[in-house]
Protein backbone atom coordinates (compact mmCIF):
# COMPACT_ATOMS: atom_id res chain seq x y z
CA UNK A 1 0.00 0.00 0.00
CA UNK A 2 2.66 2.51 1.09
CA UNK A 3 4.48 1.41 -2.49
CA UNK A 4 0.90 2.29 -4.11
CA UNK A 5 0.82 5.60 -2.20
CA UNK A 6 4.23 6.70 -3.20
CA UNK A 7 3.49 5.98 -7.18
CA UNK A 8 0.30 7.96 -6.53
CA UNK A 9 2.02 10.89 -5.25
CA UNK A 10 4.60 10.52 -8.01
CA UNK A 11 2.28 10.41 -10.92
CA UNK A 12 0.30 13.65 -9.12
CA UNK A 13 3.76 15.29 -9.16
CA UNK A 14 4.42 14.44 -12.97
CA UNK A 15 1.00 15.65 -13.49
CA UNK A 16 1.39 18.75 -11.87
CA UNK A 17 4.99 19.53 -13.49
CA UNK A 18 3.50 18.94 -17.20
CA UNK A 19 0.36 21.81 -16.35
CA UNK A 20 3.24 23.87 -14.58
CA UNK A 21 5.34 23.56 -17.93
CA UNK A 22 2.18 24.10 -20.27
CA UNK A 23 1.50 26.99 -18.29
CA UNK A 24 4.97 28.80 -18.63
CA UNK A 25 4.73 27.64 -22.33
CA UNK A 26 1.49 29.18 -23.18
CA UNK A 27 2.67 32.89 -21.35
CA UNK A 28 5.53 31.66 -23.69
CA UNK A 29 3.35 31.78 -26.48
CA UNK A 30 1.73 35.22 -25.38
CA UNK A 31 4.45 36.50 -25.23
CA UNK A 32 6.25 35.56 -28.03
CA UNK A 33 3.17 36.51 -29.80
CA UNK A 34 4.00 39.97 -28.76
CA UNK A 35 7.27 40.46 -28.94
CA UNK A 36 7.32 38.31 -32.42
CA UNK A 37 9.64 40.07 -35.40
CA UNK A 38 9.22 43.96 -35.36
CA UNK A 39 5.94 44.39 -34.32
CA UNK A 40 6.41 45.32 -30.61
CA UNK A 41 9.25 47.58 -31.06
CA UNK A 42 9.19 47.90 -27.12
CA UNK A 43 7.50 46.94 -24.51
CA UNK A 44 7.47 47.83 -20.66
CA UNK A 45 4.67 46.61 -18.54
CA UNK A 46 6.39 46.87 -15.18
CA UNK A 47 6.55 43.44 -13.64
CA UNK A 48 9.59 43.82 -12.40
CA UNK A 49 11.48 46.90 -10.23
CA UNK A 50 12.21 49.32 -12.95
CA UNK A 51 15.34 50.36 -10.77
CA UNK A 52 18.26 50.07 -13.11
CA UNK A 53 16.93 50.10 -16.64
CA UNK A 54 14.56 53.20 -15.69
CA UNK A 55 16.84 56.38 -14.82
CA UNK A 56 15.66 59.20 -12.43
CA UNK A 57 17.10 62.44 -13.65
CA UNK A 58 19.44 63.86 -10.95
CA UNK A 59 19.07 67.48 -12.19
CA UNK A 60 18.61 70.19 -9.38
CA UNK A 61 15.21 71.31 -10.55
CA UNK A 62 13.68 68.14 -9.85
CA UNK A 63 14.84 67.67 -6.40
CA UNK A 64 14.40 70.92 -5.20
CA UNK A 65 10.76 71.77 -6.03
CA UNK A 66 11.09 75.35 -4.70
CA UNK A 67 7.88 77.50 -2.90
CA UNK A 68 8.54 79.88 -5.97
CA UNK A 69 7.70 77.71 -8.23
CA UNK A 70 4.40 76.62 -6.39
CA UNK A 71 3.48 80.19 -6.07
CA UNK A 72 4.07 81.49 -9.75
CA UNK A 73 2.99 78.28 -11.47
CA UNK A 74 0.00 76.73 -9.39
CA UNK A 75 -0.99 79.31 -7.71
CA UNK A 76 -1.75 82.81 -10.12
CA UNK A 77 -5.34 83.22 -8.42
CA UNK A 78 -4.46 82.96 -4.74
CA UNK A 79 -3.30 84.54 -1.74
CA UNK A 80 0.10 83.11 -1.33
CA UNK A 81 -0.01 84.79 2.04
CA UNK A 82 -2.82 83.41 3.28
CA UNK A 83 -1.98 79.89 1.84
CA UNK A 84 1.53 80.02 3.40
CA UNK A 85 1.29 82.17 5.97
CA UNK A 86 4.66 83.25 7.19
CA UNK A 87 5.24 80.17 9.99
CA UNK A 88 4.74 76.99 8.38
CA UNK A 89 7.03 78.40 5.50
CA UNK A 90 9.96 76.35 7.23
CA UNK A 91 8.45 73.22 7.72
CA UNK A 92 6.65 73.51 3.89
CA UNK A 93 10.31 74.64 2.36
CA UNK A 94 11.81 71.68 3.87
CA UNK A 95 8.94 69.18 2.63
CA UNK A 96 9.50 70.64 -0.44
CA UNK A 97 12.94 70.45 -1.11
CA UNK A 98 13.54 66.76 -1.71
CA UNK A 99 13.38 64.55 -4.94
CA UNK A 100 10.08 63.56 -6.21
CA UNK A 101 9.93 59.61 -5.92
CA UNK A 102 9.29 57.19 -8.13
CA UNK A 103 7.72 53.84 -6.94
CA UNK A 104 7.50 50.41 -8.13
CA UNK A 105 3.75 49.87 -7.18
CA UNK A 106 0.24 47.83 -7.42
CA UNK A 107 -2.02 49.90 -9.02
CA UNK A 108 -5.10 49.94 -6.42
CA UNK A 109 -7.21 47.02 -6.56
CA UNK A 110 -5.11 45.44 -8.70
CA UNK A 111 -2.16 42.95 -8.67
CA UNK A 112 -0.63 44.94 -11.28
CA UNK A 113 2.00 46.88 -10.86
CA UNK A 114 3.57 50.25 -12.45
CA UNK A 115 5.23 53.34 -12.04
CA UNK A 116 3.79 55.86 -9.33
CA UNK A 117 4.57 59.29 -8.89
CA UNK A 118 3.93 58.73 -4.95
CA UNK A 119 4.68 62.24 -3.77
CA UNK A 120 2.51 65.88 -4.12
CA UNK A 121 4.05 69.36 -5.24
CA UNK A 122 7.03 67.75 -7.04
CA UNK A 123 8.70 67.89 -10.51
CA UNK A 124 9.47 64.51 -11.73
CA UNK A 125 11.84 63.34 -14.72
CA UNK A 126 12.82 59.70 -15.57
CA UNK A 127 14.04 58.07 -18.53
CA UNK A 128 14.10 54.44 -20.75
CA UNK A 129 16.61 54.61 -23.33
CA UNK A 130 15.85 51.75 -25.94
CA UNK A 131 18.08 49.14 -27.37
CA UNK A 132 17.61 51.11 -30.50
CA UNK A 133 16.65 54.07 -32.05
CA UNK A 134 12.79 53.63 -33.80
CA UNK A 135 12.43 55.09 -37.18
CA UNK A 136 9.49 56.61 -37.63
CA UNK A 137 9.53 57.37 -41.59
CA UNK A 138 9.19 53.98 -42.71
CA UNK A 139 5.07 51.97 -41.63
CA UNK A 140 2.99 52.71 -39.00
CA UNK A 141 4.09 53.00 -35.97
CA UNK A 142 1.67 52.73 -32.59
CA UNK A 143 2.39 54.65 -29.45
CA UNK A 144 0.72 53.72 -26.47
CA UNK A 145 0.27 53.68 -22.75
CA UNK A 146 -1.99 53.53 -19.84
CA UNK A 147 -2.38 56.09 -16.96
CA UNK A 148 -4.45 55.88 -13.75
CA UNK A 149 -5.26 59.25 -12.20
CA UNK A 150 -5.65 57.08 -8.89
CA UNK A 151 -6.58 60.60 -6.68
CA UNK A 152 -7.86 62.17 -9.91
CA UNK A 153 -5.84 65.67 -11.63
CA UNK A 154 -6.60 68.95 -10.95
CA UNK A 155 -3.51 70.67 -12.02
CA UNK A 156 -0.39 68.43 -13.58
CA UNK A 157 0.74 66.36 -16.72
CA UNK A 158 0.58 62.55 -17.36
CA UNK A 159 2.27 62.29 -20.78
CA UNK A 160 5.53 60.65 -22.28
CA UNK A 161 8.19 61.71 -24.74
CA UNK A 162 9.70 59.98 -27.03
CA UNK A 163 13.22 60.95 -26.99
CA UNK A 164 15.47 62.08 -29.74
CA UNK A 165 19.14 60.09 -29.87
CA UNK A 166 21.63 61.39 -27.11
CA UNK A 167 23.59 63.25 -30.13
CA UNK A 168 21.19 65.95 -30.04
CA UNK A 169 22.06 66.53 -26.54
CA UNK A 170 21.09 65.53 -23.43
CA UNK A 171 21.95 62.70 -20.81
CA UNK A 172 19.92 60.36 -18.81
CA UNK A 173 21.02 61.44 -15.45
CA UNK A 174 20.64 65.44 -17.09
CA UNK A 175 17.38 65.00 -18.51
CA UNK A 176 14.94 67.95 -17.91
CA UNK A 177 11.78 69.97 -19.82
CA UNK A 178 14.62 71.34 -22.20
CA UNK A 179 15.89 67.51 -23.29
CA UNK A 180 15.02 67.12 -27.34
CA UNK A 181 12.10 64.88 -27.76
CA UNK A 182 10.17 63.91 -31.55
CA UNK A 183 7.10 63.95 -30.30
CA UNK A 184 5.31 64.46 -26.53
CA UNK A 185 1.59 62.30 -25.93
CA UNK A 186 -0.67 62.04 -23.02
CA UNK A 187 -3.27 63.82 -21.01
CA UNK A 188 -2.33 67.43 -19.20
CA UNK A 189 -5.38 69.13 -17.18
CA UNK A 190 -4.59 72.57 -15.73
CA UNK A 191 -7.08 75.16 -15.16
CA UNK A 192 -8.44 75.98 -18.92
CA UNK A 193 -5.92 73.09 -20.30
CA UNK A 194 -7.83 69.59 -20.95
CA UNK A 195 -6.40 67.60 -23.16
CA UNK A 196 -4.50 64.99 -24.45
CA UNK A 197 -1.68 66.68 -25.91
CA UNK A 198 0.32 65.23 -29.19
CA UNK A 199 3.23 67.78 -29.83
CA UNK A 200 5.43 66.92 -33.11
CA UNK A 201 8.93 68.57 -33.06
CA UNK A 202 10.01 69.04 -36.15
CA UNK A 203 12.99 70.07 -38.51
CA UNK A 204 12.52 72.99 -40.45
CA UNK A 205 14.45 71.93 -43.85
CA UNK A 206 15.19 75.64 -44.42
CA UNK A 207 15.99 77.10 -41.27
CA UNK A 208 17.60 73.64 -39.81
CA UNK A 209 15.44 74.84 -36.42
CA UNK A 210 13.28 72.39 -34.69
CA UNK A 211 9.71 73.68 -34.31
CA UNK A 212 6.46 72.53 -32.10
CA UNK A 213 3.83 72.08 -33.80
CA UNK A 214 0.82 71.46 -31.66
CA UNK A 215 -2.21 69.12 -32.63
CA UNK A 216 -5.54 71.34 -33.17
CA UNK A 217 -8.56 71.03 -31.15
CA UNK A 218 -7.37 67.20 -29.09
CA UNK A 219 -9.68 64.97 -26.93
CA UNK A 220 -10.32 65.73 -23.70
CA UNK A 221 -9.35 64.09 -20.53
CA UNK A 222 -11.51 62.05 -19.20
CA UNK A 223 -12.60 63.22 -15.33
CA UNK A 224 -12.07 60.19 -13.45
CA UNK A 225 -10.03 57.97 -11.25
CA UNK A 226 -10.19 54.60 -13.35
CA UNK A 227 -7.23 53.71 -15.53
CA UNK A 228 -7.41 54.74 -19.05
CA UNK A 229 -5.18 53.91 -22.19
CA UNK A 230 -4.12 56.60 -24.64
CA UNK A 231 -2.60 55.30 -28.37
CA UNK A 232 -1.33 57.30 -31.43
CA UNK A 233 -0.90 55.40 -34.46
CA UNK A 234 1.44 57.09 -37.20
CA UNK A 235 0.32 56.15 -40.63
CA UNK A 236 2.87 56.12 -43.73
CA UNK A 237 0.02 58.30 -45.63
CA UNK A 238 1.05 61.35 -43.24
CA UNK A 239 -2.07 60.32 -41.32
CA UNK A 240 -1.70 60.68 -37.20
CA UNK A 241 -5.24 58.81 -35.22
CA UNK A 242 -5.34 59.37 -31.13
CA UNK A 243 -7.54 56.52 -29.55
CA UNK A 244 -8.22 56.85 -25.96
CA UNK A 245 -9.65 53.56 -24.23
CA UNK A 246 -9.60 52.24 -28.06
CA UNK A 247 -11.84 54.68 -28.65
CA UNK A 248 -11.08 57.03 -31.71
CA UNK A 249 -10.91 60.57 -30.83
CA UNK A 250 -9.14 61.95 -33.46
CA UNK A 251 -7.84 62.19 -37.15
CA UNK A 252 -5.54 64.53 -38.58
CA UNK A 253 -2.97 64.71 -40.84
CA UNK A 254 0.72 66.09 -40.61
CA UNK A 255 1.10 68.46 -43.47
CA UNK A 256 -2.55 69.87 -42.82
CA UNK A 257 -2.80 73.69 -41.68
CA UNK A 258 -6.39 72.90 -40.12
CA UNK A 259 -4.60 70.06 -38.23
CA UNK A 260 -1.60 71.29 -36.95
CA UNK A 261 -0.21 74.69 -35.24
CA UNK A 262 1.67 76.17 -36.77
CA UNK A 263 1.57 74.20 -39.99
CA UNK A 264 4.20 72.40 -40.56
CA UNK A 265 4.56 73.29 -44.07
CA UNK A 266 4.28 77.18 -44.39
CA UNK A 267 1.71 79.28 -46.85
CA UNK A 268 3.17 79.96 -50.10
CA UNK A 269 2.33 83.36 -49.91
CA UNK A 270 2.26 86.02 -47.12
CA UNK A 271 1.04 89.79 -46.25
CA UNK A 272 3.50 92.10 -47.86
CA UNK A 273 5.13 93.66 -44.98
CA UNK A 274 6.14 96.55 -46.90
CA UNK A 275 2.46 97.64 -47.91
CA UNK A 276 0.68 100.30 -46.33
CA UNK A 277 -3.21 101.33 -46.79
CA UNK A 278 -3.50 104.81 -48.58
CA UNK A 279 -4.40 107.70 -46.92
CA UNK A 280 -7.65 108.24 -49.02
CA UNK A 281 -8.71 104.13 -48.59
CA UNK A 282 -12.22 103.87 -46.75
CA UNK A 283 -13.32 101.21 -45.24
CA UNK A 284 -16.80 102.71 -43.90
CA UNK A 285 -19.88 100.29 -45.76
CA UNK A 286 -22.33 102.63 -44.58
CA UNK A 287 -22.11 106.49 -43.92
CA UNK A 288 -24.95 108.98 -42.44
CA UNK A 289 -26.58 110.12 -44.89
CA UNK A 290 -25.30 114.06 -45.42
CA UNK A 291 -28.48 115.08 -47.09
CA UNK A 292 -31.19 114.38 -43.95
CA UNK A 293 -32.21 117.28 -41.19
CA UNK A 294 -34.05 116.34 -37.94
CA UNK A 295 -37.88 117.11 -38.44
CA UNK A 296 -39.26 119.28 -36.55
CA UNK A 297 -41.08 117.59 -34.18
CA UNK A 298 -38.22 115.83 -32.72
CA UNK A 299 -37.98 116.37 -29.40
CA UNK A 300 -34.53 115.17 -28.03
CA UNK A 301 -35.47 115.86 -24.62
CA UNK A 302 -38.85 113.98 -24.15
CA UNK A 303 -38.59 111.53 -21.24
CA UNK A 304 -38.20 107.94 -21.99
CA UNK A 305 -41.46 107.57 -19.54
CA UNK A 306 -43.84 109.92 -17.90
CA UNK A 307 -46.10 109.41 -14.97
CA UNK A 308 -49.15 107.50 -16.20
CA UNK A 309 -52.07 110.09 -14.94
CA UNK A 310 -54.72 107.62 -15.96
CA UNK A 311 -53.93 105.34 -12.48
CA UNK A 312 -55.78 105.75 -9.98
CA UNK A 313 -54.69 104.25 -6.30
CA UNK A 314 -56.53 100.84 -5.75
CA UNK A 315 -59.03 99.73 -3.81
CA UNK A 316 -57.92 99.00 -0.29
CA UNK A 317 -54.52 100.28 -0.50
CA UNK A 318 -53.15 100.85 3.27
CA UNK A 319 -51.65 104.67 2.46
CA UNK A 320 -51.07 104.62 6.40
CA UNK A 321 -49.50 101.27 7.11
CA UNK A 322 -45.52 100.75 6.49
CA UNK A 323 -44.52 97.75 4.71
CA UNK A 324 -42.27 96.12 7.43
CA UNK A 325 -42.71 96.43 10.95
CA UNK A 326 -40.65 96.15 14.09
CA UNK A 327 -41.16 91.60 15.30
CA UNK A 328 -43.33 91.99 17.84
CA UNK A 329 -41.59 88.40 19.67
CA UNK A 330 -38.04 89.49 19.42
CA UNK A 331 -37.03 90.36 22.76
CA UNK A 332 -33.46 92.42 23.50
CA UNK A 333 -30.77 90.26 24.10
CA UNK A 334 -29.61 89.73 27.61
CA UNK A 335 -26.17 90.37 26.97
CA UNK A 336 -26.72 93.75 24.92
CA UNK A 337 -24.83 97.09 26.14
CA UNK A 338 -26.15 100.11 24.90
CA UNK A 339 -23.02 101.61 25.08
CA UNK A 340 -20.63 99.02 23.15
CA UNK A 341 -23.47 98.13 20.98
CA UNK A 342 -25.91 101.11 20.56
CA UNK A 343 -29.67 101.35 21.30
CA UNK A 344 -31.18 97.89 20.69
CA UNK A 345 -33.51 97.85 17.97
CA UNK A 346 -35.93 95.46 16.79
CA UNK A 347 -35.65 93.74 13.40
CA UNK A 348 -38.05 94.41 10.53
CA UNK A 349 -40.82 91.86 9.13
CA UNK A 350 -43.60 92.12 6.95
CA UNK A 351 -46.25 93.63 8.05
CA UNK A 352 -48.81 91.20 8.32
CA UNK A 353 -51.68 93.77 7.23
CA UNK A 354 -50.73 94.31 4.01
CA UNK A 355 -50.95 90.82 2.61
CA UNK A 356 -54.74 90.71 2.83
CA UNK A 357 -54.70 94.51 1.15
CA UNK A 358 -53.53 95.52 -2.55
CA UNK A 359 -50.96 97.46 -1.28
CA UNK A 360 -49.22 99.62 1.83
CA UNK A 361 -47.29 102.60 1.99
CA UNK A 362 -47.83 105.70 0.42
CA UNK A 363 -49.03 105.43 -3.06
CA UNK A 364 -47.19 107.02 -6.08
CA UNK A 365 -48.47 107.25 -9.47
CA UNK A 366 -46.09 104.46 -11.80
CA UNK A 367 -44.76 105.55 -15.08
CA UNK A 368 -45.37 104.54 -18.47
CA UNK A 369 -43.74 104.82 -21.58
CA UNK A 370 -43.85 108.08 -22.81
CA UNK A 371 -45.41 107.94 -26.57
CA UNK A 372 -43.42 111.37 -27.50
CA UNK A 373 -39.86 109.91 -26.77
CA UNK A 374 -37.72 109.75 -29.48
CA UNK A 375 -34.72 109.77 -28.10
CA UNK A 376 -31.05 111.17 -29.94
CA UNK A 377 -31.80 111.97 -33.68
CA UNK A 378 -29.24 110.32 -35.83
CA UNK A 379 -28.93 110.56 -39.82
CA UNK A 380 -30.26 107.63 -40.99
CA UNK A 381 -27.55 105.37 -42.68
CA UNK A 382 -26.72 105.21 -46.52
CA UNK A 383 -24.16 103.33 -48.60
CA UNK A 384 -20.73 105.08 -48.85
CA UNK A 385 -20.16 106.11 -52.43
CA UNK A 386 -16.37 105.89 -51.78
CA UNK A 387 -16.46 102.29 -50.56
CA UNK A 388 -13.57 100.31 -51.18
CA UNK A 389 -13.45 97.15 -48.57
CA UNK A 390 -11.62 96.48 -45.29
CA UNK A 391 -7.91 97.35 -46.43
CA UNK A 392 -5.30 94.53 -46.28
CA UNK A 393 -1.77 93.92 -47.74
CA UNK A 394 -1.05 92.53 -50.69
CA UNK A 395 0.27 88.60 -51.02
CA UNK A 396 3.71 88.13 -51.50
CA UNK A 397 5.98 84.70 -52.29
CA UNK A 398 6.70 83.23 -49.09
CA UNK A 399 10.39 82.93 -48.94
CA UNK A 400 10.32 80.61 -46.52
CA UNK A 401 8.46 78.19 -48.35
CA UNK A 402 8.86 74.46 -48.58
CA UNK A 403 7.41 72.03 -49.95
CA UNK A 404 7.17 68.54 -48.12
CA UNK A 405 5.61 64.98 -49.18
CA UNK A 406 6.05 63.71 -45.46
CA UNK A 407 6.98 65.12 -42.55
CA UNK A 408 10.65 64.76 -41.23
CA UNK A 409 10.68 62.82 -38.39
CA UNK A 410 13.41 62.09 -35.85
CA UNK A 411 13.99 58.52 -34.47
CA UNK A 412 12.82 57.71 -31.00
CA UNK A 413 15.48 56.58 -28.83
CA UNK A 414 14.17 56.71 -25.57
CA UNK A 415 10.96 57.39 -23.87
CA UNK A 416 10.69 60.03 -20.82
CA UNK A 417 8.43 61.17 -18.16
CA UNK A 418 9.09 64.80 -17.22
CA UNK A 419 6.24 65.90 -15.62
CA UNK A 420 5.13 68.91 -12.69
CA UNK A 421 2.07 67.58 -10.72
CA UNK A 422 0.28 68.72 -7.36
CA UNK A 423 -1.33 65.36 -7.29
CA UNK A 424 0.20 61.71 -6.18
CA UNK A 425 -0.85 58.67 -7.31
CA UNK A 426 -0.53 58.75 -11.09
CA UNK A 427 0.63 55.30 -12.02
CA UNK A 428 1.87 55.17 -15.72
CA UNK A 429 1.58 51.50 -16.96
CA UNK A 430 2.50 49.12 -20.20
CA UNK A 431 4.29 51.28 -22.57
CA UNK A 432 4.55 50.23 -26.13
CA UNK A 433 5.91 51.20 -28.67
CA UNK A 434 4.88 48.80 -32.16
CA UNK A 435 4.64 48.73 -35.86
CA UNK A 436 1.52 47.51 -36.00
CA UNK A 437 -2.04 48.29 -34.96
CA UNK A 438 -3.49 44.59 -34.08
CA UNK A 439 -0.56 44.71 -31.64
CA UNK A 440 -1.76 47.39 -29.29
CA UNK A 441 -5.45 46.48 -29.31
CA UNK A 442 -4.13 42.64 -28.26
CA UNK A 443 -2.18 44.42 -25.76
CA UNK A 444 -5.26 46.97 -24.70
CA UNK A 445 -7.81 43.59 -24.59
CA UNK A 446 -5.67 41.58 -22.11
CA UNK A 447 -3.76 44.55 -20.10
CA UNK A 448 -6.12 47.35 -19.85
CA UNK A 449 -9.81 46.42 -20.36
CA UNK A 450 -10.18 43.44 -17.56
CA UNK A 451 -8.19 46.19 -14.70
CA UNK A 452 -11.03 48.99 -16.57
CA UNK A 453 -14.08 46.61 -16.00
CA UNK A 454 -13.15 45.74 -12.50
CA UNK A 455 -12.85 49.73 -11.51
CA UNK A 456 -15.90 50.55 -13.65
CA UNK A 457 -18.44 48.04 -11.04
CA UNK A 458 -16.67 49.21 -8.55
CA UNK A 459 -16.97 52.45 -8.94
CA UNK A 460 -20.86 51.70 -10.13
CA UNK A 461 -21.09 49.33 -6.75
CA UNK A 462 -20.07 52.47 -4.63
CA UNK A 463 -22.89 55.17 -6.26
CA UNK A 464 -25.63 55.60 -3.99
CA UNK A 465 -28.49 53.66 -3.52
CA UNK A 466 -31.10 54.25 -6.40
CA UNK A 467 -28.64 56.32 -8.00
CA UNK A 468 -27.62 54.10 -10.46
CA UNK A 469 -30.47 55.11 -13.37
CA UNK A 470 -29.96 58.42 -13.10
CA UNK A 471 -26.25 58.16 -12.76
CA UNK A 472 -26.02 56.12 -16.28
CA UNK A 473 -28.15 58.92 -17.86
CA UNK A 474 -26.08 61.55 -16.59
CA UNK A 475 -22.68 59.93 -17.93
CA UNK A 476 -24.70 59.23 -21.39
CA UNK A 477 -24.76 62.74 -21.30
CA UNK A 478 -21.46 64.20 -20.50
CA UNK A 479 -20.21 61.51 -23.02
CA UNK A 480 -21.97 63.65 -25.79
CA UNK A 481 -21.06 67.03 -24.21
CA UNK A 482 -17.07 65.90 -24.24
CA UNK A 483 -17.89 64.66 -27.90
CA UNK A 484 -19.45 68.47 -28.89
CA UNK A 485 -16.48 70.25 -27.50
CA UNK A 486 -14.46 68.10 -29.63
CA UNK A 487 -16.01 69.58 -32.67
CA UNK A 488 -13.44 71.54 -34.58
CA UNK A 489 -15.55 74.62 -35.51
CA UNK A 490 -15.65 75.67 -31.85
CA UNK A 491 -11.80 76.72 -32.17
CA UNK A 492 -11.22 78.75 -29.08
CA UNK A 493 -14.75 78.43 -27.13
CA UNK A 494 -13.61 74.88 -26.60
CA UNK A 495 -12.08 75.69 -23.55
CA UNK A 496 -15.21 77.64 -22.23
CA UNK A 497 -17.47 74.57 -23.04
CA UNK A 498 -15.00 72.06 -20.93
CA UNK A 499 -14.97 74.54 -17.64
CA UNK A 500 -19.14 74.65 -18.31
CA UNK A 501 -18.93 70.70 -18.58
CA UNK A 502 -16.34 70.12 -15.45
CA UNK A 503 -18.67 72.75 -13.65
CA UNK A 504 -21.90 70.68 -14.18
CA UNK A 505 -20.23 67.39 -13.56
CA UNK A 506 -19.70 68.16 -10.16
CA UNK A 507 -22.97 70.10 -9.95
CA UNK A 508 -25.33 67.99 -11.49
CA UNK A 509 -28.83 70.41 -10.57
CA UNK A 510 -27.10 72.68 -13.18
CA UNK A 511 -26.57 70.44 -16.38
CA UNK A 512 -29.83 71.67 -18.35
CA UNK A 513 -28.54 75.20 -17.60
CA UNK A 514 -24.75 74.09 -18.74
CA UNK A 515 -26.59 72.51 -21.94
CA UNK A 516 -28.61 75.38 -22.67
CA UNK A 517 -25.17 77.49 -22.58
CA UNK A 518 -22.93 75.16 -24.45
CA UNK A 519 -26.45 75.56 -27.45
CA UNK A 520 -25.85 79.37 -27.00
CA UNK A 521 -22.10 79.25 -28.12
CA UNK A 522 -22.67 76.59 -30.90
CA UNK A 523 -25.02 78.68 -32.49
CA UNK A 524 -22.87 82.17 -31.68
CA UNK A 525 -20.10 80.27 -33.63
CA UNK A 526 -21.95 78.82 -36.81
CA UNK A 527 -23.87 82.60 -36.97
CA UNK A 528 -19.90 83.64 -37.17
CA UNK A 529 -19.20 81.11 -39.92
CA UNK A 530 -21.99 81.63 -41.88
CA UNK A 531 -22.34 85.42 -42.08
CA UNK A 532 -18.70 86.61 -40.61
CA UNK A 533 -17.46 90.41 -39.74
CA UNK A 534 -16.87 91.98 -36.43
CA UNK A 535 -20.75 93.04 -36.64
CA UNK A 536 -22.17 89.30 -36.85
CA UNK A 537 -19.76 88.29 -33.69
CA UNK A 538 -21.00 91.40 -31.33
CA UNK A 539 -24.30 90.50 -32.02
CA UNK A 540 -24.16 86.87 -31.20
CA UNK A 541 -22.26 87.67 -28.29
CA UNK A 542 -24.94 90.34 -26.65
CA UNK A 543 -27.35 87.35 -27.16
CA UNK A 544 -25.05 84.73 -25.45
CA UNK A 545 -25.14 87.01 -22.72
CA UNK A 546 -28.19 88.19 -22.40
CA UNK A 547 -29.64 84.39 -22.80
CA UNK A 548 -26.99 83.72 -19.57
CA UNK A 549 -28.39 86.75 -17.79
CA UNK A 550 -32.41 85.79 -18.74
CA UNK A 551 -32.86 89.71 -18.98
CA UNK A 552 -35.63 90.66 -21.12
CA UNK A 553 -35.17 94.19 -23.53
CA UNK A 554 -31.57 93.43 -23.77
CA UNK A 555 -30.23 94.03 -27.48
CA UNK A 556 -27.25 94.03 -29.27
CA UNK A 557 -26.77 97.23 -31.06
CA UNK A 558 -24.37 97.08 -34.19
CA UNK A 559 -23.97 100.71 -35.17
CA UNK A 560 -22.54 104.38 -33.04
CA UNK A 561 -25.74 105.85 -33.73
CA UNK A 562 -27.36 103.31 -32.09
CA UNK A 563 -25.08 102.85 -29.55
CA UNK A 564 -25.31 106.69 -28.83
CA UNK A 565 -29.60 106.01 -28.84
CA UNK A 566 -28.98 103.35 -26.09
CA UNK A 567 -26.59 105.47 -24.04
CA UNK A 568 -29.04 108.13 -24.09
CA UNK A 569 -32.16 106.06 -23.22
CA UNK A 570 -29.85 104.28 -20.26
CA UNK A 571 -29.66 107.93 -19.00
CA UNK A 572 -33.40 109.32 -19.25
CA UNK A 573 -34.21 105.93 -17.75
CA UNK A 574 -32.08 106.75 -14.80
CA UNK A 575 -33.22 110.30 -14.62
CA UNK A 576 -36.69 108.93 -13.92
CA UNK A 577 -35.62 106.19 -11.43
CA UNK A 578 -36.03 108.43 -8.49
CA UNK A 579 -39.67 109.12 -8.90
CA UNK A 580 -40.68 105.38 -8.80
CA UNK A 581 -41.24 104.04 -5.89
CA UNK A 582 -41.05 99.94 -5.59
CA UNK A 583 -42.83 98.11 -3.05
CA UNK A 584 -42.90 94.62 -1.62
CA UNK A 585 -46.11 94.13 -3.80
CA UNK A 586 -43.76 94.94 -6.91
CA UNK A 587 -41.40 91.99 -6.16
Amino acid sequence: MRFQSTQVMEESKRRMSTLQLCCFLLIGCLISQIYASSEAVFYESFDESFEGSWIASEKEEYSAFSLDIIKHQYLPLFSYDIIFPFHSLSLLSYSLLSLGVWKHSKSEGHDDYGLLVSEKARKYAIVKELEKPVELKDGTIVLQFEVRLQNGLECGGAYLKYLRPQEAGWTAKGFDNESPYSIMFGPDKCGATNKVHFILKHKNPKSGEFVEHHLKFPPSVPSDKLTHVYTAILKPDNEVIILVDGEEKKKANFLSSEDFEPALIPSKTIPDPDDKKPEDWDERAKIPDPEATKPDDWDEDAPMEILDEEAEKPEGWLEDEPEEIDDPEAVKPEDWDDEEDGEWEAPKIDNPKCEAASGCGEWRRPLKRNPAYKGKWHAPLIDNPAYKGIWKPQEIPNPDYFELETPNFEPIAAIGIEIWTMQDGILFDNILIASDEKTAETIRETTWKPKFKVEEEKQKAEEPAGFDGLKGIQKTVFDLLYKVADLPFLGDHKIKVLELIEKAEKQPNITIGVIISIIVVILSVLFKLLFGGKKTAKVNNNVAAAAAKKEEGEQASSTPAEEEEKEEEKKDEDAAAPRRRTTRRDN
